[in-house]
């Protein structure tokens, strides 16, 4: 065989190519539609799959939060980053997983229209308890119970020991809780807009001193601190707080009343 016929045989070979236009090509081109029209319904459907898994997560078992104010201080403060436990109040139909405890640090809606969509605030009073504020200290009578016993509140700070008072519109010294309802307050005693003063006044009407178990979304699991990157030089900028994780004050026992 020549050298000649070897370059023919290799032009031949490569000079023969099918065309876009044959009908294996177009057979291949719709396989290829095909297949991104499925990558498109796939991702879709995982989108949707997540978005659904997250939702339903959010809802009932934990959503994040970042606190603003200062009615928790000094157990929390401003800015800080906390993850809410929502699973244990949950309420799936029939069934109910828990209700809040006399110590829980709860996230709430309240009742009140004043541009605040949730509080955070310490649960006091429990359905059927008697709450009475005297001296600054507060008492509480069980339900049940037939005498009043004053709270070592152990979690408020220096300067809110000893200063639980009422706002001055508010006459009443002892309030029961009704079925259904909590008595709620913040740490910061001095500083809290919570079930003392119907959560802004009680001068309002329909204004309430209590807060409805439905209103009581979950209560705080993990405090994540807060960290300021961005304003180190800004002497009005909030101090930084350390990550605390499960180690705060979000629970408390009160052994005068066991």
């Amino acid at each position: 065989m020549s050298e000649n016929e070897i370059k023919t045989d290799d032009i031949s070979i490569s000079s023969s190519p099918e065309t876009p236009t044959s009908p294996k090509w177009a057979e291949i081109s719709e396989e290829s539609k095909d297949g991104k029209f499925s990558e498109t319904i796939e991702f879709f459907r995982d989108l949707a799959i997540i978005l659904i898994v997250v939702i339903f997560l959010r809802t009932y078992v934990a959503a994040p939060f970042q606190i603003s104010g200062s009615s928790m201080e000094e157990s929390y403060h401003d800015r800080e980053f906390i993850l809410v436990n929502k699973f244990s109040y949950a309420d799936f139909w029939v069934t109910k997983i828990g209700d809040p405890k006399r110590w829980d640090v709860v996230i709430l809606r309240p009742h009140a229209s004043n541009g605040k969509e949730y509080y955070i605030k310490r649960a006091i009073g429990l359905p059927g308890d008697t709450i009475k504020f005297e001296g600054g200290e507060v008492f509480i009578k069980s339900k049940g119970e037939t005498d009043f016993v004053k709270l070592d509140e152990g979690y408020l700070s220096i300067t809110n020991k000893g200063k639980t008072l009422l706002p001055i519109d508010v006459k009443e010294t002892e309030f029961t809780v009704p079925e259904g309802e909590y008595f709620v307050m913040g740490d910061n005693r001095n500083n809290s807009s919570d079930s003392r003063s119907c959560f802004q006044s009680c001068t309002i009407a329909n204004s309430r001193h209590f807060v409805s178990r439905s209103n009581i979304i979950g209560k705080l699991s993990v405090d994540f601190g807060y960290t300021n990157i961005f304003d180190k030089n800004n002497p009005n900028a909030p101090e930084n707080q350390p990550m605390r994780l499960l180690n705060t004050p979000k629970n408390w026992t009160y052994p005068e009343l066991q």
